[in-house]
């Protein structure tokens, strides 16, 4: 599993929400500052279509899932995934 969130440093309240409901869970994520990255924004706004961030990419067995903008929904529902993962391996999680 790999959990990336393409955010902005300053005034992003969905980016700040975003990685604190993740981090409340204890799910492990990759941030990545579109400001300072131009590879990153050219990914999210030219190969995912997004305009505005955070961009939440999860990638599971191969299958991408990605969203802009704050999701709670989306942000519950790979939490339940992740939780789910780490009660069949136990606490120590795993794929």
């Amino acid at each position: 599993m790999t959990l990336t969130i393409y955010t902005k440093p300053a005034g992003c309240f969905g980016c700040a929400k975003t990685k604190q409901k993740f981090a409340e869970a204890g799910i492990d994520f990759h941030e990545v500052d579109v400001t300072s990255n131009p590879a990153a924004f050219e990914y999210i706004t030219e190969e995912l279509g997004y305009s505005r961030v955070p961009v939440v990419v999860y990638d599971k067995d191969g299958t991408e899932n990605h969203w802009s903008g704050l999701n709670p929904g989306g942000i519950e529902q790979i939490i339940a995934i992740e939780s789910a993962v780490r009660e069949a391996w136990g606490t120590g999680g795993g794929e």
